[in-house]
């Protein structure tokens, strides 16, 4: 079974989200931040980094959330298709983690991010229900959870872009969704 070690406010819950959207087993392994566990030996020799979210599939451990939701997509989720198809999810996913979570979540670079970022991600969520079309792929959850953590944490008001606000609210009424993020 794969175990997923996390904890409330980490980017442990977007890969424990997907994990539900796959359906697939894991055992959630709750790792004390405040406790400083994640900087034990026995933690480190999981993540050598000391950080969450890390995850192991039987021998094979894997950490860094873009890289644990893009791992899951190839083994056990819907990342089939062309290499190109793959690849684009792959973008999102690092666009995520590099672009759209710093950019916003940091407050000195955050007027300027929205502004790059939210009207085009409003005027793809136009034309389409999720990120790469008609279906939910781990590009969602990568950029989703974001968008859901802005308003919720960072009290941004994102009413100007209709479609993003609706995406959302697509998102976090998903049973997958409402047992990992909606929780918190």
């Amino acid at each position: 079974m794969i175990k997923l070690y996390g904890g409330p406010r980490t980017r442990g819950t977007l890969v424990q989200w997907y994990l539900e959207e796959l359906g697939v087993p894991y055992e959630l392994i709750a790792v004390d931040i405040q406790g400083q566990e994640h900087k034990k030996p026995d933690y480190l020799a999981i993540h050598p980094m000391g950080k969450v979210p890390a995850l192991v599939d039987g021998d094979f451990t894997i950490w860094e959330s873009g890289a644990i939701l893009m791992y899951l997509a190839l083994q056990y989720g819907n990342a089939q298709g062309s290499v190109q198809e793959i690849a684009q999810m792959n973008q999102w996913v690092v666009f995520a983690n590099a672009s759209l979570g710093p950019g916003v979540f940091i407050e000195a670079s955050r007027d300027r991010a929205l502004a790059d970022f939210m009207p085009p991600l409003n005027q793809r969520l136009q034309a389409q229900p999720f990120l790469l079309g008609d279906r939910l792929t781990v590009a969602d959850v990568a950029v989703g959870s974001l968008l859901f953590y802005m308003p919720v944490m960072l009290k941004l008001d994102l009413s100007e872009y209709p479609a993003v606000t609706e995406y959302i609210q697509r998102l976090s009424e998903r049973p997958a969704f409402q047992n990992t993020l909606g929780k918190r």
